[in-house]
């Protein structure tokens, strides 16, 4: 049986390119964004300026949209807290099998610290969420916006990092060498 599964969308009726969009469908369609029009410049970005990695780790990510929140879960059949989320995106996208908690994950020799600035879609985003640092974690996807499972009673679902709670307990950024080296241009002599 497949790690994860795949999406089916119904596109809605429209000659517009959303109808198009895959993504901008799914988001839409699970109630994540509040009009179309933000979900499609959202899929636009994570399109124009990820790797192909990232956007298999993004587009991975999402397809655990609604999974509920369940402390210590790491599967879509247990739940998941923040730090089996991400430890089970990435290691079922990009083969990166990431420490269990989110202090170890921030932690991680592994892994390369990135400032807020220079985010991009497939690193991990950290926030202080229990009164300590690197409490919590979760995938940033562009545009200011993060996927992770938040708590208790929650599902995995999208985020405004510029909402003030989220922006007053950032704590920092990592990006896996695997997403970054796909951004280094290649010559291959045939």
């Amino acid at each position: 049986m497949p790690q994860s599964a795949t999406v089916s969308v119904t596109a809605a009726p429209s000659n517009t390119a959303e109808s198009d969009d895959p993504v901008a469908r799914f988001l839409a369609d699970k109630g994540l964004m509040p009009s179309k029009r933000p979900v499609a410049e959202l899929a636009q970005q994570v399109r124009n300026t990820a790797t192909d990695i990232a956007s298999e780790l993004v587009l991975s990510a999402m397809n655990f949209l609604g999974v509920p929140y369940r402390r210590g879960g790491d599967s879509r059949e247990t739940g998941f807290d923040c730090s089996g989320f991400t430890r089970h995106v990435f290691e079922n996208s990009i083969g990166l099998i990431l420490p269990r908690r989110a202090i170890e994950q921030a932690n991680s020799p592994a892994l390369m610290p990135v400032q807020q600035a220079e985010l991009k879609p497939g690193d991990l985003v950290f926030f202080n969420t229990l009164r300590h640092t690197f409490s919590h974690v979760g995938i940033y996807i562009g545009d200011n916006k993060f996927i992770h499972s938040p708590r208790a009673g929650g599902q995995v679902r999208v985020e405004d990092m510029r909402q003030a709670y989220w922006q007053q307990r950032f704590d920092g950024a990592r990006r896996a060498p695997a997403v970054s080296a796909q951004n280094a241009p290649t010559s291959r002599n045939n």
